[in-house]
């Protein structure tokens, strides 16, 4: 199989921020791994997430009044931009200049390294990621979550859960529900997975602290994580 050199990385932003602080250890290792592989000729579009920092500011907003579903969305798309221009920054001069923020649009740039953000409300960055890999060419998108595989049910509430190594798209949206809720704690947005079963993109998800393993994915080589199709 021929390798693809373009590899779309949606990195959730809890591996970003995982707590009140950033995540500055996983950074460093990630910013090598990813440089490592331009030099080899690859190129990659990393959109990231809003994670723990758009729901911490989400239910802050609850708190006060009441929110519409927009407004709440609004809010996380804030929070990936803050992200993505952390995440532009760390990379430097290897980076396109400017963060991504209209997955319609395709730069011409020479640069290996393009960060991307949310875009409008209705969803989450997964969307974005996908839109990207679609306007790239790409036919993968790797999810970076904090979790190694998707399971056929929340692991934190059924013992019964067991992670599944391949699913398809109507199998992953009878787990998620069909429609995008802000903030939520699903393996890959809903909306997203209807737009990479009608663009035939499959996804990739894994445990994004596991860089080791992230490798394996991009270079093709045995990895664990679920891959949907």
């Amino acid at each position: 199989m021929a390798i693809n050199r373009t590899i779309v990385l949606s990195l959730g932003g809890s591996l970003i921020m995982p707590s009140e602080r950033v995540n500055v250890p996983f950074l460093k290792k990630f910013r090598q791994l990813i440089l490592g592989y331009t030099v080899r000729g690859y190129r990659f579009i990393i959109v990231t997430g809003g994670g723990d920092t758009a729901r911490r500011y989400q239910r802050a907003a609850h708190t006060v009044t009441r929110v519409s579903t927009d407004d709440l969305d609004w809010i996380g798309i804030a929070a990936t931009k803050l992200n993505a221009e952390l995440v532009r920054s760390v990379f430097g001069n290897h980076a396109y200049e400017q963060v991504l923020h209209t997955p319609t649009k395709r730069v011409t740039t020479r640069k290996k390294v393009l960060i991307g953000s949310g875009w409008k409300p209705g969803c989450s960055s997964d969307k974005d990621a996908v839109m990207l890999a679609h306007a790239y060419g790409a036919k993968r998108v790797i999810n970076m979550s904090n979790i190694p595989y998707v399971y056929t049910a929340d692991p934190r509430k059924s013992k019964s859960a067991t992670p599944l190594k391949e699913m398809t798209w109507d199998e992953l949206l009878q787990i998620t529900g069909r429609t995008w809720k802000p903030g939520a704690h699903v393996p890959f947005d809903p909306e997203a997975a209807k737009i990479a079963q009608r663009q035939g993109i499959s996804v990739i998800v894994c445990n994004g602290k596991n860089l080791a393993n992230l490798s394996h994915i991009i270079s093709q080589r045995p990895y664990r994580g679920t891959t949907i199709s």
